[in-house]
């Protein structure tokens, strides 16, 4: 993987060189990991006109990943204070006219004690060009966020073999984000949500203490983060009893909706595209109103990136750009029906979008 971090910062530098080159400061963790293979707690990187290094406060352990052995790694003394006021120093006396930072992510108040120690350089915004570059996964990546669906599925799995009536929400997310980590997940990909009768359906519901019910509504999502790698992967069954009339005709529609969405995957679609495909099924249903901003989101090194899959958004879908399709009914008071997975886009030739998340959509009686 060390050639691999090395291309990939050398694709920001011959960025930042054609709008004027010097030095590039990168804060945002994501993007230190993308580029440096580790992103030790208040970590940045710093591509300077000499070396590039990888600053860190106290310590370059990390949970995060490994350093590129390629880069100099600058552990930084207690009192040596903020990493990204000292990368400003550090292209200072390296004699760099100009530093590209992430303005988005730096505050103010960094910003301008990063501008106080250098005060001749002169400061750029490199805008989002890192995430940008994260859009498209290689292979090694996209091989993460599959063992990572795998051990989503299978905490999801054998969840579902257990006894789950009586059981509150907030125990059971608990159980699931253990079944996790047994399986080989540093951790959940985000704080898991489990949402039972009136709560079912919600989007990012926290669990609270209500206990499963039989005739509820279940709706379980979760996901697993991988060597720094998130998938997400939702589902919703019936607990305990046949699927009354109503449950059945809203499961139906929106797993219509999800596949629409996931048949829409391709290259070259329009973002906007993919999420009408979904949007408009549950829009002609009479549930326009209440659905959420997005059907859809990119996933990697977090669980929540670009692109967004909106009725306002912009660009179009690459090849192995992995994302969710995750559209959801909720119906106040009664509860409702969310079905999300992670795909990956693929070509047509190649077997079109991916699956990485396999566990059943048939609407289970549990």
């Amino acid at each position: 993987m060390g050639e691999v971090f090395g291309v990939r910062r050398g694709r920001l530098r011959e960025q930042c060189a054609a709008n004027g080159g010097g030095a590039v400061l990168v804060s945002r963790p994501a993007n230190v990991r993308y580029l440096a293979g580790a992103a030790p707690h208040g970590a940045v990187l710093l591509l300077g006109p000499g070396e590039d290094v990888l600053l860190c406060p106290y310590t370059a352990d990390s949970a995060d990943g490994r350093p590129d052995e390629a880069l100099r790694v600058a552990v930084l003394p207690g009192s040596a204070g903020d990493p990204a006021v000292a990368g400003a120093e550090f292209a200072r006396t390296a004699g760099a006219d100009s530093l590209a930072v992430e303005e988005h992510h730096l505050t103010v108040a960094r910003h301008r004690a990063v501008r106080s120690v250098a005060p001749r350089i002169r400061l750029t915004d490199i805008g989002h060009s890192v995430e940008q570059l994260r859009l498209v996964k290689d292979e090694e990546e996209i091989a993460c966020l599959r063992i990572a669906a795998e051990i989503t599925d299978q905490a999801l799995g054998e969840l579902l073999e257990s006894i789950l009536v009586g059981r509150t929400e907030r125990h059971l997310a608990l159980e699931l984000e253990r079944r996790l980590v047994d399986h080989g997940a540093d951790g959940p990909a985000f704080p898991t949500s489990v949402a039972t009768g009136p709560n079912s359906g919600r989007a990012a519901h926290r669990p609270s203490d209500r206990r499963v019910e039989e005739g509820d509504f279940l709706t379980v999502c979760l996901g697993a983060d991988y060597r720094g790698y998130r998938c997400e992967i939702g589902r919703t069954f019936v607990i305990g009893t046949t699927p009354a009339d109503w449950q059945i005709e809203l499961y139906d529609l929106v797993f219509a909706a999800q596949r629409a969405g996931r048949e829409a995957l391709v290259p070259g679609a329009a973002c906007r595209d993919v999420d009408r495909a979904a949007r408009q099924i549950l829009d002609a249903a009479g549930h326009g109103d209440g659905l959420s901003a997005a059907t859809g989101h990119g996933v990697g090194l977090e669980i929540d990136e670009d692109p967004q899959l909106t009725p306002v958004a912009m660009g179009k879908l690459d090849a192995c750009v992995p994302v969710t399709v995750e559209p959801g009914v909720h119906l106040p008071g009664r509860g409702g029906v969310r079905i999300d997975d992670t795909l990956v886009v693929r070509q047509e030739a190649d077997g079109g979008p991916e699956l990485l998340t396999i566990t059943t959509k048939e609407l289970l009686a549990l």
